[in-house]
């Protein structure tokens, strides 16, 4: 069986600062929406407290040495725009949203993305669909 990439990585940054979240606020998640003001930047709630629907795509989750995995997700119409990218969850100085719960952290959460390569674009996709 051949090995399907993963769609969605973090830094140490990023991974260093979750586990401390996890600490004050209980398991996480991410969800990206791509919609307006903070949107286009992924968001981390607590697990449970952003309700993901039907059209939302589960990317994948993100493993974190300490604590229990980040489920990642995406709404499916920006999906359709990041499908053929390598998503990797990065943490940078700046203000994030109000409603994530790195905000008062004095940083945000990121995206930095690169263009799957044919082999794992074959892999993810085995019979040529999207």
């Amino acid at each position: 069986m051949e090995h399907v990439p993963a769609r969605v990585a973090l830094t140490s940054e990023a991974a260093d600062l979750l586990r401390r979240l996890r600490a004050a606020h209980g398991p996480l998640m991410f969800h990206q929406s791509g919609g307006c003001c903070d949107g286009s930047s992924p968001m981390c709630y607590p697990d449970g407290e952003f309700r993901t629907g039907g059209s939302d795509v589960h990317l994948g989750d993100l493993d974190v040495e300490g604590i229990e995995p980040v489920a990642f997700w995406m709404s499916g119409s920006q999906f359709e725009y990041w499908k053929h990218t390598h998503l990797t969850v990065d943490v940078v100085p700046g203000r994030g949203s109000g409603f994530s719960v790195e905000a008062p952290e004095g940083v945000r959460f990121l995206i930095r993305s690169r263009l799957f390569t044919d082999a794992e674009s074959a892999a993810l996709n085995p019979t040529g669909g999207g």
